[in-house]
């Protein structure tokens, strides 16, 4: 069939189908990548235990979390003794002595936040492409660039003192009423810009990520739907669009998540400790003590974990999110047939 030929009707689906297929998409992404997060950070411990108060970067797939490390001994799941040999050992001993339902352990918390910032994420990508393809043509290549920097910016702008107030939840057991108190604290100390701490190096990862990610699904996706010599992307297209374009902008984003992760695991340190922060915790500075002590290498560390993790997690939620709007979009066609 010839791409150009024959050109289906345009059926349009609605922002709530486009929340429920993005909400869908995001469940099954952390339910897919999250036993390798936990896997990995098991694995950590074993190596170097953690102590009360420390703190580690816990992934759903969708989102990245500090983790407050508590009491309890062996209770709490990242504590449990395994005597692991590898990644493959570790996968084995937990499903066979603790159930596969531990592959899974601190994931609910986290959907709270990652859930909500996805829907936002994918819903508005959608919502500003459809909008700036309607002023500026279809065909327009900087739409997926300016959609992508927008919709992440905003989503990382909403989650971000959530996410604050959340770990602050999880580390001090706060009610409801104390954490009303902390925030209003915090507020009335150092500002509502405070409730953003961590929110800089976020954006400057989340940012540039989310433009090349997009961009290079939509070349991707059109590229291999005219090799495949069909109109519509299949779902093997949308998977491979999404693992490949998510992996180059790991690679290129990769100092920024170093970066990210050392300023946001030593501000909350400094915060557990009730020690003032520095003043030269500046995302440059970061950057340059990085470079200063592992050289230019230090700020590509962890990049196959990484890419583990981000290939599998955009192949997933892509595919699935355009999936259930498929779904929908032909759900509104019997409609509109009868």
């Amino acid at each position: 069939m010839d791409p150009e030929t024959e050109v289906p009707v345009l059926i349009k689906v609605t922002p709530l189908q486009q929340m429920l297929a993005s909400c869908t998409g995001a469940i099954l992404t952390s339910l897919m990548v999250t036993p390798l997060d936990v896997v990995k950070i098991r694995l950590q411990a074993q190596s170097s235990p953690f102590t009360k108060g420390n703190c580690f970067v816990y992934s759903n797939g969708l989102m990245d979390h500090i983790c407050v490390c508590e009491e309890g001994g062996n209770k709490v799941w990242y504590k449990k003794p395994g005597r692991f040999q590898g990644t493959l050992d570790a996968f084995l001993k937990i499903i066979r002595n603790e159930g596969i339902k531990s592959l899974w352990s601190g994931l609910p918390p986290t959907l709270v936040m990652a859930v909500p910032a996805t829907v936002i994420y994918f819903t508005s990508y959608d919502q500003l492409s459809a909008l700036l393809r309607s002023k500026l043509g279809e065909n327009e290549t900087s739409i997926p660039i300016v959609a992508g920097i927008v919709a992440r910016f905003g989503a990382v702008t909403v989650i971000s003192p959530l996410e604050l107030i959340r770990t602050q939840m999880q580390s001090k057991k706060f009610s409801y009423k104390e954490l009303h108190r902390f925030v209003s604290t915090k507020v009335s100390e150092s500002g509502w810009i405070s409730l953003w701490r961590g929110w800089a190096p976020t954006v400057l990862r989340d940012v540039p990520f989310s433009a090349m990610y997009w961009y290079n699904y939509e070349v991707l996706k059109k590229w291999l739907c005219e090799k495949s010599g069909v109109y519509e992307p299949t779902f093997m297209i949308n998977f491979t669009s999404g693992a490949l374009s998510g992996s180059i902008a790991a690679v290129v984003t990769l100092p920024f998540d170093v970066v990210k992760t050392q300023k946001q695991t030593q501000l909350w340190m400094y915060e557990c400790h009730k020690t003032p922060v520095p003043s030269n915790m500046s995302t440059w500075v970061i950057i340059k003590n990085i470079v200063a002590k592992n050289g230019l290498p230090g700020l590509f560390t962890g990049l196959i974990p990484r890419l583990i993790k981000i290939a599998p997690a955009c192949a997933i939620m892509i595919s699935t999110y355009e999936f259930g709007k498929t779904f929908f979009e032909k759900q509104n066609a019997r409609r509109q047939q009868y």
